[in-house]
């Protein structure tokens, strides 16, 4: 049988349970607009290779990441809700502290 437990709490979500399943995708943003034709009729193959004949193989593994990541997180219900009003789990006390301005009282 399958075990999950929710990835931020750590609770056993059981079958039938309703438990919730939150995809990230995490991707370099691109801008075609930016491409010429000067750029699509250079052969970069060259460059490259040059480039990794330069590198060494912990600089050529550091600088070959994937341009896409994808996360997968199962939450519990409450886990849930926390995420959906804070998805960046940003510390909400900083920043509201940050906003007051306080007198010298």
């Amino acid at each position: 049988m399958l075990h999950i437990t929710c990835d931020l709490c750590g609770t056993e979500l059981r079958p039938g349970q309703d438990h919730y399943v939150v995809k990230i995708e995490v991707f370099a943003r691109h801008d075609p607009a930016q491409l010429t034709e000067a750029d699509l009729d250079e052969d970069h193959m060259e460059a490259l290779s040059q480039l990794l004949r330069e590198l060494d193989d912990d600089e050529v593994a550091d600088a070959i990441q994937p341009a896409r990541h994808q996360l997968r997180y199962d939450l519990c219900p409450e886990c849930r809700q926390r995420y959906l009003d804070n998805p960046l789990q940003k510390d909400l006390t900083k920043e509201t502290a940050q906003k007051f301005d306080f007198s010298e009282n």
